[in-house]
């Protein structure tokens, strides 16, 4: 089942770089804060002044380096799926971040899919509940259509970059198995 989410996500990603169609909707909150809930870019989160906090959570943060490299190692070998919220405190500090910490390891912007979720974590298609998401935002790290591992907001040790490195360094440990 995950599979044939994953290929879709895939799809998805593709068609809208493609034909430049949104495959998210928008909201406001009570507020007037803008809430997308859907498959989003990294474009629309950096280029929309409603989400002024994207440049401004980049600033000073230096990716840990063994995440960078283990990344770099073993980016060709799986696709990313992030959940995210652009109305969630956690998802506005790490988002960011974890674009910077991509942008280190020189990660395939094509093998990551970005979704938005709204305050009650669902999304369009009903993503979220495909894959289990009850906090956010998580990253999860996708191999051959199986997850091999997730990171759940800051991780288990409050250092997400760290935790994902840790991700990707096993994948090079599975693959030299192999």
């Amino acid at each position: 089942m995950k599979k044939i989410v994953v290929l879709v996500l895939v799809f998805i990603g593709l068609s809208d770089f493609i034909i430049g169609q949104d495959f998210y909707e928008i909201s406001r909150d009570r507020n007037g804060s803008k809430i997308l809930k859907g498959i989003i870019t990294r474009n629309d989160l950096s280029s929309d002044t409603a989400f002024s906090w994207f440049h401004e959570n980049q600033k000073g943060y230096k990716p840990y380096a063994d995440a960078v490299t283990s990344i770099r190692k073993n980016k060709d070998n799986v696709q990313l799926i992030a959940f995210s919220g652009t109305w969630c405190g956690d998802s506005k500090y790490i988002i960011p971040k974890f674009f910077t910490l991509l942008d280190s390891a020189a990660f395939p912007q094509e093998r990551l899919t970005l979704i938005a979720v709204d305050r009650n974590k669902t999304t369009t298609s009903h993503l979220a509940e495909a894959f289990n998401i009850i906090s956010i935002p998580t990253l999860i790290v996708m191999k051959e259509g199986k997850e091999i591992g997730r990171v759940v907001e800051y991780g288990k040790n409050g250092m997400f970059d760290k935790e994902l490195g840790e991700i990707f360094k096993n994948i090079g440990a599975i693959m030299s198995v192999k």
